[in-house]
């Protein structure tokens, strides 16, 4: 353990270190309330401990990647079983197969399977797969979905776009989500253009009835391929991915996050025809898919393999759903009983949800988020997002929306006219998608 000035010391070291500070501009300083653990040393189950030994009830479980718990003895062992043996060869460990084989048998979509590191490598491995394929440049996806890729086809269309080239942005089209209308007339206003339609199948609502079917057929119709970003749905929808829960099948798919609990391995799986473009056993261009040096890690892939079957074993992804439920009507009953359902809602499936403050005002809105989570922070819990997991229980349950109900307590005296220069003991999180870092500037 270290002390406070100690932490804040590793923090300065931090910044001087990384840019930002860390790996992921999610787990940045920018995001948490001042208050809020400067890091993380250690956990388990639904639990984690920072440098000074705190110890918090944890529901943002790495990013969502973690959906059996800290540390799973499962996968751990798994791990460990194979580290003792090795953890990258010259040539392919059978793990590749054998995980490969597990995914074709779990994703309606999945003939083949390449797999890499981080959810970006396989977005984008999946684009240059499909503008092989069709011979066609252009990309499609919503608008509304917060992230693909740090991949400047991507990050070209957000505020954060320096650096992207303009030739770049110009090959990215984007639409809204659910229009299926809008979707149509991109595709009358580039005809024999559009390579791909890259979407994730949901996020925080459940498609229009007939939206996904609509979006697949008229992929099909006008010669485009359909990729679904599952990157976070796939395992926590459904062990089989949203693709299965819907019934509607893509060309291809991304999985992530979930699929190695924490453990550093991505997928994209898909039809042959298109997939073993990327391989050896054809005559036409070769596409330089994926060739990752870390990508066949013995150990990662292990991890995978074990948080598969255990996903499967002990049906969690029936647990998280429920757990998540009894999550969003406990925050939801302490929201009103605070008297202030009518600024904070509670949207999402159970399975992920999402807990958003509007009270008009975009920076009075984060700031009242920031006084939100600066208060359950102080009872212990850490909930910047919240990813239900197999090792969250009711009891977890119980503890959060008490301390929910005290911190919307603190809420509702800002509403009610108490200055939050008095509530705050620090700055606002700010939005990660902001062009400039200047405090209030946002577009």
């Amino acid at each position: 353990m270290i002390s406070t000035a100690e932490t804040l010391s590793l923090s300065r070291r931090a910044h001087r270190a990384i840019p930002a500070g860390c790996h992921t501009y999610s787990k940045g300083d920018d995001q948490f309330p001042c208050n809020a653990p400067g890091f993380i040393v250690s956990g388990k189950g639904a639990h984690v401990r920072d440098t000074a030994g705190n110890e918090f009830l944890d529901w943002g479980m790495g990013l969502r990647s973690v959906i059996l718990g800290h540390a799973h003895p499962g996968v751990v062992d798994a791990v460990v079983a194979e580290l003792r043996r090795g953890s990258n060869f010259t040539r392919p460990s059978p793990l590749e197969t054998l995980l490969a084989e597990d995914l074709i048998e779990l994703i309606p979509c999945a003939e083949m399977v390449k797999f890499a590191k981080n959810g970006s490598d396989v977005t984008t491995a999946s684009l240059r797969l499909a503008r092989a394929a069709t011979g066609r440049d252009l990309v499609a996806f919503p608008r509304e979905h917060p992230f693909h890729s740090a991949d400047d086809w991507f990050i070209g269309t957000t505020p954060v776009d320096a650096g992207v080239p303009d030739a770049t942005k110009r090959l990215s089209l984007t639409f809204p989500y659910g229009d299926l209308r809008a979707l149509r007339e991109l595709f009358v206003a580039h005809p024999g253009q559009i390579a791909a339609v890259i979407m994730e199948p949901a996020t925080d609502a459940p498609p229009p009835t007939g939206y996904l079917e609509g979006v697949r057929e008229l992929t099909r119709r006008e010669g485009a391929v359909l990729i679904f970003d599952e990157i976070i749905t796939g395992f926590r929808w459904h062990e089989g991915g949203a693709q299965t829960l819907y019934g509607v099948t893509p060309d291809m798919a991304t999985f992530g996050k979930a699929i190695a609990n924490g453990f550093s391995v991505t997928a994209l799986v898909g039809r042959r025809e298109i997939m073993e473009l990327g391989g050896l056993e054809h005559d036409r261009p070769r596409v330089f898919l994926l060739s990752s040096t870390h990508g066949g890690e013995t150990h990662s892939l292990a991890a995978a393999r074990a948080t598969i079957a255990e996903i499967r074993e002990v049906e969690a992804v029936g647990h998280i759903w429920r757990i998540g439920a009894e999550l969003q009507k406990g925050l939801e009953a302490a929201a009103r009983a605070a008297g202030v359902a009518a600024v904070v809602s509670f949207r999402g499936y159970p399975c992920s949800p999402v807990l958003t403050f509007d009270a008009g005002e975009p920076e009075y809105s984060a700031a009242l988020r920031t006084l939100f989570l600066q208060e359950t922070v102080a009872d212990g819990i850490l909930m910047p997002y919240i990813a239900p997991s197999a090792s969250h229980c009711t009891d977890d349950v119980d503890r959060t929306s008490e301390a929910a109900a005290r911190a919307f307590a603190r809420v509702r005296e800002a509403l009610d006219g108490a200055p939050l220069s008095g509530l705050l003991r620090g700055p606002s999180v700010k939005p990660v998608f902001r062009r400039f870092n200047a405090k209030g500037v946002t577009t």
